[in-house]
């Protein structure tokens, strides 16, 4: 079969496409063939070795959509024939609170979906939304789940709470601000492009302004009267300002650290007294993505697609996400 494969570290342009052995299933596993995959920030930063664990070669990817093919031992052979979406890691554990020890994202060291098959337990594919076409179904799963559970499990985003989303371009940002309008909230974005901020709004925020503005969260402040939840994904200089704007009770919930880590330090008294939570978050339970994905159904929601590629393309695909330029996910199509 065909599959994007790593074989040493240096960027995008060390990616390459070749013919590499089909997987047959084991005990308990699934076969899909693949009809779509799409890219995370994750496998950019694994072709530049900035990643725990390193091991190549691999075929990255962590998001698929395909139809089961085959069906191992102890499987479920009604399965096969099934359009499915696929649960972007491995071993979770058995809490919901965080992932266990053997916890690990698809696409190194396990095979990717940056490939025409891939195998999985049976138990990590679901139906696919009939809502969505294959490029948004494999837009779904990394992305959506992790933005799920920082708005939903760890943010609580209810009807009539204020929530800011930071750099509503990227992909979970853009499925932050689904799942939140969704759930009755009102979202506000920040971004360093009017175009994304734009897509936001068309996707229901209310408001935005650019993060370049220095003054962005005294007018952000100043726009909403001050925010119950803030989604952030850069972390840096800028957390304290953004902390600011949380009202009494506020959740602080972020899932990156584009911009590293604060060089201020937290600003204790004001945190405490006003009772404001920071919550790290990554990822997401296989019981969050049924339950997201149950969501998506019952509202019909629609992934922000920001272009497709045939997988041939995957070094240009891995370049457009190196410079932060797209809005949404970028997805790549199988031949």
């Amino acid at each position: 079969m065909r599959a994007v494969v790593l074989t040493e570290v240096g960027g995008p342009e060390k990616l390459a496409v070749q013919e590499i052995d089909t997987p047959e299933p084991q005990r308990g596993e699934v076969r899909v063939r693949l009809e779509t995959s799409a890219l995370n920030r994750r496998d950019y930063w694994v072709t530049l070795g900035m990643y725990p664990g390193m091991k190549l070669p691999c075929v990255l990817g962590s998001d698929g959509a395909g139809i089961v093919d085959a069906a191992g031992e102890g499987a479920d052979s009604s399965l096969v024939g099934k359009e499915v979406l696929i649960y972007p890691a491995r071993e979770w554990g058995d809490s919901q609170r965080c992932f266990g020890d053997d916890f690990r994202v698809l696409g190194m060291p396990d095979q990717g979906t940056f490939a025409e098959h891939i195998c999985v337990p049976a138990g990590d594919v679901h139906a696919r939304p009939q809502h969505l076409d294959w490029e948004q179904s494999a837009a779904v799963p990394l992305a959506g789940l992790t933005s799920w559970r920082a708005a939903v499990t760890h943010g609580e985003v209810g009807p009539g709470q204020k929530v800011l989303v930071t750099a509503a371009g990227s992909g979970v940002a853009s499925f932050a601000i689904l799942w939140c309008v969704n759930r009755g909230a009102e979202v506000y974005v920040t971004s360093g492009a009017q175009s994304k901020i734009e897509t936001a709004k068309a996707n229901g925020a209310v408001d935005g302004v650019s993060y370049r503005d220095e003054d962005f969260c005294k007018k952000l402040r100043a726009k909403s009267g001050g925010f119950d939840v803030i989604i952030d994904s850069a972390g840096g200089d800028g957390m304290n300002a953004l902390l600011n704007t949380l009202n009494p009770a506020g959740r602080y919930v972020f899932f990156g650290a584009t911009l590293g880590n604060s060089a201020k330090g937290l600003e204790m008294a004001k945190l405490f007294f006003r009772h404001i939570r920071i919550q790290g978050t990554t990822m997401g339970s296989p019981e969050e993505f049924r339950a997201m994905i149950d969501f998506m159904s019952e509202k019909n929601i629609k992934p922000v697609v920001d272009r497709v590629l045939p997988m041939d393309s995957a070094v240009e695909a891995h370049q457009v996400m190196a410079d932060f330029s797209q809005t949404g996910k970028i997805v790549l199509r199988n031949q």
